[in-house]
């Protein structure tokens, strides 16, 4: 038997029309008879189609505003049934049921209400019932019947009918279902994901997580891992809407290290000033403050160039003319901002393989959210780190108090520490990062990595000493022994910042203290694994 299908009838019920009437049109062409529903119908006949009500079909009208209207065995058992059963043709032919050939369907808008801060009333509203019942019982019925669930499928359906004489093949129709399935799956865990964060539910029995493919990846962080770049759909600002405006296809490492330091950057309100961010293997090599961004970068750069070369900049500002002529004038792998000038994009396209993105706005870095992560066998779940230092709960637990400056950058280092991967150590002055430490088994050897590159920058700036010396140090986590901190105060560091809570505190506080450096109690901790 043939596992050619053809479309003699279809029901469209959609509530994103984009190109519907073109579809519709192209399909009446075909001599396919047209069902519909409320407001696609309306449409359809204001193109000038014929179309047949379901309320017509099924000798009910919609009522309770919508709610009910496709919920009927002569619509569902037009898309279910077995068309190779004789006891389901007998059926249909009992009870007078037509057979439907093809559903085009997408959702009420779920996502989007939610995303616009809806009521709970209008939230509700818009939780489709009859869309997903028809999606699913289509896609189980996928020997018979084609199911369409966004408009990104309408051309590749016409190819299909131009191809096979109004027919759709079986490899096509499952291809369609497993998208079907896919969008009525996601849809499901945008709305149990929504209720549970409604109920304040901390721990739902069940959790579920869904993406649309946003692009496929050439290969994962090597070249033998295959991968993929799938956006959330809940329109928060972030990388997702970021627009490409020039460069290279974006590769699995330079989106997860865009994100790190776009994320990092937008922990800095542009009101306050300009700032910015390069990152290298997801990690802040280079973070600074500046009157303007050229300064700004500048002084990232200069914390250190060695790994800044071939890096990722984020800036909380739009890209000027000035920073873009010091960017271009190294290596650089992706740039992303808040804007460009027209002068910048110009000065860019002198360099077509730089990657240069731009956003509608910066992420909230206090937005609530979820930050995931696969294990063997399961997932880890937690809040994002949206903590922010909280002036009045900070310590000062050393005899010598640090001066305005000094707390000015020890706010600066404890914010870029908070990006950098544990353990963490990162020293500061005057608004810009002069040696992080990133990633390391011990705090101590953290601490000195840092030290030693702000040394190796020392000598490559041509400075008389490392920028250490007046510096200020952040420590993402408490210091379990004296040792890290007295390695920064050999480096220079005048002040400290750390969470506390070790058994050693006294220890480390007297360190301090026979050191004659200062040292600020967060009560808060930024692990980032």
């Amino acid at each position: 038997m043939t596992d050619l299908r053809p479309i003699r009838r279809a029901l469209l019920s959609v509530s994103d029309k984009t190109g519907l009437t073109g579809l519709a049109r192209a399909l009446a062409d075909r001599g396919v008879v047209l069902l519909s529903t409320g407001g696609t119908a309306a449409a359809l006949r204001q193109a000038g189609l014929a179309v047949t009500d379901v309320s017509e079909v099924t000798g009910f009208p919609e009522m309770m505003d919508g709610r009910v209207k496709t919920l009927h065995p002569r619509i569902h058992g037009g898309i279910l049934a077995d068309r190779a059963d004789a006891a389901h043709l007998a059926a249909m032919e009992a009870h007078g049921i037509a057979p439907i050939d093809l559903v085009v369907v997408n959702l009420y808008p779920f996502e989007a209400t939610v995303a616009s801060g809806a009521s709970r009333a209008d939230c509700i509203e818009n939780i489709d019932i009859g869309g997903p019942a028809m999606i699913r019982a289509a896609a189980k019925n996928h020997a018979d019947v084609t199911v369409i669930v966004e408009p990104a499928d309408y051309a590749p359906l016409l190819d299909e009918l131009a191809r096979t004489n109004g027919q759709t093949t079986l490899p096509f129709r499952r291809v369609l279902a497993e998208t079907a399935f896919a969008r009525t799956a996601a849809y499901d865990a945008a709305v149990s994901g929504w209720m549970a964060g409604v109920n304040a539910t901390p721990t739902p029995r069940r959790h579920v997580f869904a993406g649309t493919l946003s692009q496929a990846l050439r290969y994962g962080e090597n070249p033998h891992q295959t991968a993929a770049f799938y956006r959330d759909d809940t329109g928060s600002p972030g990388l997702a809407g970021a627009e490409q405006l020039q460069g290279k296809a974006l590769s699995y490492n330079n989106i997860n290290d865009t994100d790190a330091a776009l994320a990092l950057a937008a922990e800095f309100p542009a009101a306050l000033g300009p700032a910015c961010v390069i990152v290298k293997h997801a990690n802040p090599c280079g973070v600074a403050r500046g009157p303007t961004l050229a300064k700004a970068y500048h002084a990232a750069h200069d914390c250190d160039r060695t790994s800044a070369f071939g890096g990722i900049v984020a800036l909380n500002q739009p890209l000027d003319a000035e920073t873009a002529l010091a960017i271009t004038a190294i290596f650089t792998e992706v740039v992303i901002a808040p804007g460009a000038s027209d002068e910048a994009r110009a000065i860019f396209a002198a360099k077509p393989n730089l990657r240069l993105l731009i956003l509608p706005g910066l992420p909230d870095p206090q937005a609530v959210g979820l930050a995931v992560r696969q294990v063997s066998g399961g997932w880890l779940v937690q809040d994002r780190d949206t903590a922010r230092l909280d002036p009045g709960q900070l310590r000062i637990v050393t005899r010598r108090k640090p001066t305005d400056a000094q707390m000015q950058d020890l706010a600066f280092a404890w914010t870029v520490a908070k990006h950098v991967k544990s353990n963490a150590i990162v020293y500061a002055r005057g608004g810009a990062t002069v040696g992080i430490g990133a990633g390391q088994m011990s705090r101590v050897d953290a601490t000195r990595i840092a030290a030693r590159k702000a040394e190796d920058m020392a000598e490559a700036l041509g400075l008389s000493q490392p920028p250490t010396v007046g510096s200020v140090v952040a420590s993402d986590a408490f210091f379990p022994f004296p040792d890290g901190l007295l390695t920064a105060a050999r480096a220079g560091a005048g002040a400290v910042i750390q969470p506390g809570g070790s058994m050693r505190d006294d220890e480390v506080i007297a360190a301090a203290d026979d050191a004659g450096i200062a040292m600020v109690l967060t009560g808060i901790r930024h692990f980032r694994h």
